[in-house]
This record gives structure tokens, sequence and C-alpha cells, in this order.
């Protein structure tokens, strides 16, 4: 009995300077890695990073740096890691590709958030579905289409296929068509709906509207009218202007022609 409690003694009295020397290096590193935390975001924040980004990778760098210092302490205690970071390198690759598809969104939604291809409230275009930013999440973006249906994209798509931000330059042209027939002065049509759709709450005064010939069918002048909108107002005067062309040609007494090929030069509606 009295070996076994010299040889505690023993290991006690060894190992003690290592215990303390860990316990004061695990404190003294996990203040350093707060700091260090600390000045990391403030180089993020002033750097313009994306707001949505800077708490995650804050984060991710936290528990990498605190995951280090416990396996330096655990080494200097005398502990052996070798066979636990071996067994958290398998576990770590058994979940990897378990997760292959969400690490590839994941990938994908850090990539959105740094280069900022679109950002909240941008009217874009995705996969063929069109729809107002609501939100960028690491993994999805939520969009909000005309129809108010809530679409949740993974931003694998994002980074791996076309996007079309219609908010970039801070307005948009809106593309209407119809046609008339030959016999009409298109002076006289040009005016009449320029006079009508240059009153629409939400068309720009610059770059002004613009009606033109669009194209000489077999039967009937196919006429463009370009109008210049913000993207938020984009349907509510796709719609009006509809409205107010026919009222224009209407009022003039002009005839509009069957259309012999129906072009609706809008953004989706989904």
């Amino acid at each position: 009995m009295d070996d076994r409690i010299q040889n505690i003694l023993d290991s006690i009295i060894e190992y003690s300077p290592k215990i303390v020397m860990a316990i004061v290096i695990l404190i003294v590193g996990l203040w350093l890695i707060k700091k260090l935390m600390e000045f990391l975001e403030k180089i993020m924040v002033t750097s313009n990073l994306n707001e949505d980004l800077v708490p995650f990778l804050k984060s991710m760098a936290s528990v990498l740096l605190k995951v280090l210092l416990l396996f330096s302490v655990a080494e200097l205690v005398g502990i052996k890691t070798t066979s636990f970071v071996a067994l958290l390198a398998a576990a770590g690759f058994a979940i990897g590709m378990a997760l292959q598809g969400s690490l590839g969104n994941f990938a994908s939604g850090v990539m959105v958030l740094i280069f900022k291809p679109y950002k909240t409230g941008d009217l874009i275009e995705i996969e063929d579905t069109a729809g107002w930013v609501q939100e960028i999440q690491i993994f999805n973006t939520i969009l909000k289409t005309v129809r108010n249906k809530t679409v949740i994209i993974p931003n694998s798509l994002a980074t791996a296929g076309k996007i079309t931000n219609h908010s970039t330059n801070g307005y948009i042209r809106l593309d209407l068509f119809n046609s008339i027939p030959y016999e009409e002065d298109f002076n006289k049509v040009e005016q009449a709906i320029l006079a009508e759709v240059s009153s629409i709450e939400g068309v720009l005064k610059e770059p002004k509207p613009i009606v033109g010939i669009e194209e000489f069918e077999s039967h009937n002048i196919k006429i463009g009218t370009f109008l210049f909108v913000e993207p938020e107002n984009y349907w509510t005067v796709y719609y009006a202007a509809h409205k107010a062309i026919k009222k224009g040609l209407g009022k003039n007494q002009i005839k509009m022609a069957y259309s012999e090929g129906i072009e609706l030069g809008a953004i989706g509606v989904n």
C-alpha cells in the first residue's frame, strides 16, 4: 500500500508542472483567441464584407483555433492525440461524403456572400426562376416571385449556372410589343403611345420612353414600346403600360392588328 501511495505522489509531482502549464496555456490561449476574433471582426467589417458572412467566418475561425489549442494542451500533458486525430479525419471524410451536396451548397453560399453577384432586395433570375432576393443563406437563396411564392434555390445552382441580375444598374428596360396595319401612320401611333405611357407612375423620365418599328411582318408592322423602370416597379408598370397603349390607340382611332407571333418581352412569371 505504501508503494502505491508513493507512486501516486511521484506521479503528482511529475505531472503537476505540466498540468499547471497546460491550464495557464489554455487560459492564455482562449484569451488570445478572443482578442484575435475581435481584431478579425474589425478587419472584415472595415473591408465591407457581407454582414451575413462576418459572424459565420468569425465562428468558423474561432472553432478551428480552439480545437488546435486543445490538441496542443493535450500533447503538453502527455496525452497521445495521433489516434484521435486519425479518428476525427475518418469521421470527417465519412460525413463529407454523406453531405457532399450540402457541402457544395455551403461552398457556393460562401462564394455568393464574398463575390456578391446579387444581394438582398435584388430582382434576379436563376434557372428560369425570377424573383426578389429575400434572404441569402449559407446553403440556399430565398426568392419571392411576382406571384408571391417563396422559392428556395440551392446556392450551387447560383454559382454553376447563369444569373441575371436586373437590379445591378438601378433600372431596367421594359419591352412591350403590338402590331398595327400597314395603312396606319407610324408618327401618329408613336405620339399616341408616348402621350399615354410617359405619364405612368414609375416610368423614368431619363432614359426617355421609346416607340419604334421593331419589324415589318408579312401583313402588319410590329411596334416596340420601350420603357425604363426601377426593378421594384417592373410589374406594376408592365400592366399599366398595356392599358395605356390600348387607351392611346383607341383614343386616336388607330387600329390594332392581330399579331403573327406572341411575344411578351417580360421577365418570366413564376
